[in-house]
């Protein structure tokens, strides 16, 4: 058996090797359809488009992306082709549940946010929204979720978000068609209706915000700043938008170590599954160094802000920032 990976696919190399005859790395970004043509699976991340282009004619059985999100996936295509997909549906919601908790608290400490005393609107409620509601929760806020899918009649609308909410954050999948299509859910519109003049997160996909729209309403006023993880034309964030938000950074609110070797093993476990395969064992995350110093602040084991700075000196280093994320950890084992 073959299988082709993702090479910025971390802690997964040792343990994959064991499943295949020959295992290939490589970058996501230049993964080609003579890369895959005699592959039996197919290892990837965002930055790899898995469609008719890629895949037409090869020997894949599998596709695998070790990320919650898919639509770099035809799925349709896939599907009538015969190729089995899978992605990792909560594999990294700690991780943006933690990165929404410190900036949170950042909005507090630098912005003069009062947690206790304002409502965040939660707009998604799955894996990722599920776990920021009990961050919010746990910060003395009231919490107000629009997830129109789940059919919770606690649940409020859209509108009810933009008029009443001091913080908007955004965990939703990037969806173009029917009813509740996400493309531009914030939009234009969306802005000019906002009441309390809100903090705008968006974790979730570049395109659920209309990037532009977002940097107007900032300039306008309409919104007081913004925490911006995922961009419109990723690799290329808009420079003025950039430079505008309180924090920018990389699409790397899912990159603590917990969330990818939850990725890893859900990767391992699809593989074992498909093709009968003797289970190599779990992939833990890497210890923090010993040194560490933790003050049991959640802004000890990861603040946000040290990646903003990163990207804001050097928006071309979009992809090696991400490509080459250092160790973070959700928790101090």
């Amino acid at each position: 058996m073959k299988i082709v990976v993702d090479n910025k696919i971390p802690y997964i190399r040792e343990t994959i090797c064991q499943l295949a005859d020959e295992v290939v790395f490589l970058s996501g970004a230049a993964i080609t359809a003579d890369d895959v043509r005699d592959a039996d699976v197919l290892v990837v991340r965002t930055r790899t488009h898995c469609d008719r282009q890629l895949l037409e004619g090869s020997k894949v059985q599998l596709v695998v992306t070790a990320t919650i999100g898919y639509d770099h996936i035809d799925t349709q295509w896939l599907e009538s082709a015969g190729i089995r997909w899978t992605n990792c549906p909560g594999c990294n919601s700690g991780s943006v549940a933690q990165y929404v908790e410190c900036t949170l608290l950042l909005l507090e400490q630098q912005k003069g946010l009062s947690l206790h005393q304002s409502t965040i609107g939660i707009v998604g409620c799955g894996h990722v929204g599920s776990k920021v509601k009990a961050v919010a929760e746990r910060l003395g806020m009231q919490v107000l979720i629009c997830d129109p899918l789940l059919g919770n009649p606690s649940f409020v609308s859209l509108d009810e978000i933009e008029r009443r909410c001091d913080v908007i954050t955004f965990h939703v999948p990037l969806t173009r068609e029917g009813c509740y299509a996400t493309w531009h859910m914030a939009d234009d519109s969306f802005f000019r209706h906002l009441t309390r003049v809100p903090y705008i997160i968006n974790t979730s996909r570049g395109e659920v915000v209309d990037n532009k729209a977002l940097l107007a309403a900032l300039q306008d006023g309409r919104v007081r700043d913004a925490v911006i993880d995922v961009w419109e034309h990723e690799p290329h964030p808009d420079a003025e938008l950039l430079d505008r938000v309180f924090i920018g950074t990389p699409h790397i609110a899912g990159y603590s170590a917990d969330g990818k070797t939850n990725a890893d093993n859900m990767v391992i476990d699809a593989i074992c599954q498909q093709f009968a395969l003797p289970h190599p064992g779990k992939i833990a995350p890497p210890a923090l160094p010993n040194d560490f110093h933790y003050t049991g602040s959640p802004l000890d084991l990861y603040n946000p802000m040290d990646d903003s700075k990163k990207l804001k000196a050097d928006a071309s280093q979009f992809e090696q920032l991400r490509n080459n994320y250092p160790l973070r950890r959700e928790k101090k084992d």
